[in-house]
């Protein structure tokens, strides 16, 4: 027998609106289609009307969770358009907060992949780091979410506590390695759910063109910190990790790994933090000009345009974020598996569909 089930735009399985419709044959889903565009908020083209300081608020709020990467892409896109250079200490505290914020996204996604999978007890253990790390990000920046750290040129606060920081960071690493990573691939509830379900090939991620981690749990081995470095990740020693099954496993077991890099890297970072200005000074306007900045976000790679000319209004702001190329990809996870098997698939993708929306 054959059905179409639409799921969404307002379900109780998707974190934001969207619509996912499958198309089934008895319980096995054999085609999809995916609609976004339910939470437009014009965000690109209010950044068009709006001065650069003003926008730096703006874009912070394209999305909640990557909130800082992208106020950073947007001020380093602007330090690249008037050649404006980033002290070093300034840069080190980009870097800390970028990872931070990393972790703060990994956790996130891990707790509700945890509560999907029906795992109670891992949901909350989960939480209990994401509010360490939520914790410290408020401690240096005053905020739980979106926390008004960049402006061009470098930062606006220094890090006041530098051995909370690391403490936080041993501490998630301690755990994520002792017995989350240990729990995720040996838990016969979790490897039940997880292991070959929503498979993406590598052949389909080089395809659809998707980013982050989801390329990387295909067998793509790709880092904009270590292929493109920017900041100071060039200085720094840290893995990249890849899986090859394409499996919703594999994306779990890639982001847990990652959180163990993110905290070797902010240990590092705050070890070698250099002593000096945290900004380059009071920046208000740039010189006629555009430029492009990549950025390895959280959930992938997020790119920034912007055109100038010459005023305090850019010409044009245009952003690209990891969801916009990763969620296509879903048609491709779910077709042949089990319908009661989609909303967990749709999330292994960890999409946010309001950034999408900018």
């Amino acid at each position: 027998m054959s059905y179409r089930i639409p799921i969404g735009p307002y379900h109780i399985a998707l974190e934001e609106p969207y619509k996912i419709e499958v198309d089934c044959e008895g319980e096995t889903v054999v085609g999809s289609s995916l609609k976004v565009g339910f939470n437009f908020r014009g965000i690109e083209w209010l950044a068009q009307h709006k001065n650069i300081t003003q926008s730096i608020a703006l874009l912070e709020r394209v999305c909640g969770i990557c909130s800082n990467v992208h106020s950073m892409s947007f001020c380093m896109t602007l330090e690249r358009i008037g050649q404006i250079e980033v002290p070093q200490r300034g840069q080190h505290i980009r870097m800390v907060m970028a990872e931070l914020e990393r972790l703060h996204s990994h956790l996130l996604w891990a707790g509700i992949a945890s509560e999907l999978i029906g795992f109670e007890t891992l949901f909350m253990q989960i939480f209990r780091l994401r509010e360490s790390v939520m914790d410290t990000l408020e401690a240096i920046s005053g905020n739980r979410v979106n926390y008004s750290m960049n402006r061009i040129g470098g930062v606006n606060r220094d890090i006041p506590d530098r051995g909370k920081v690391r403490d936080v960071a041993r501490d998630i690493r301690n755990v994520t390695e002792g017995a989350l990573i240990p729990l995720l691939t040996t838990d016969k509830t979790i490897l039940a759910r997880c292991q070959g379900v929503g498979v993406l090939t590598r052949t389909d991620a080089i395809a659809y063109g998707v980013v982050g981690p989801v390329a990387r749990a295909s067998g793509l081995d790709t880092d904009l910190r270590r292929d493109k470095p920017y900041l100071a990740y060039g200085d720094v020693k840290f893995a990249v990790p890849v899986q090859t099954a394409g499996d919703v496993l594999s994306r779990v077991v890639v982001r847990a790994l990652e959180i163990v890099e993110s905290c070797k890297i902010i240990e590092q970072v705050l070890d070698r933090m250099p002593e000096g200005a945290i900004h380059a000074g009071e920046i208000y306007s740039v010189p006629a000009g555009d430029a492009v900045v990549r950025i390895e976000a959280p959930r992938g790679e997020v790119f920034y345009y912007i055109a100038s000319d010459g005023s305090d209004t850019p010409v044009r702001v245009k952003v690209r974020t990891p969801s916009f190329a990763n969620i296509p990809a879903v048609s491709a996870m779910v077709k042949g598996c089990d319908l009661a098997d989609v909303p967990l698939i749709q999330a292994a993708v960890d999409p946010c569909y309001s950034c999408t929306d900018r």
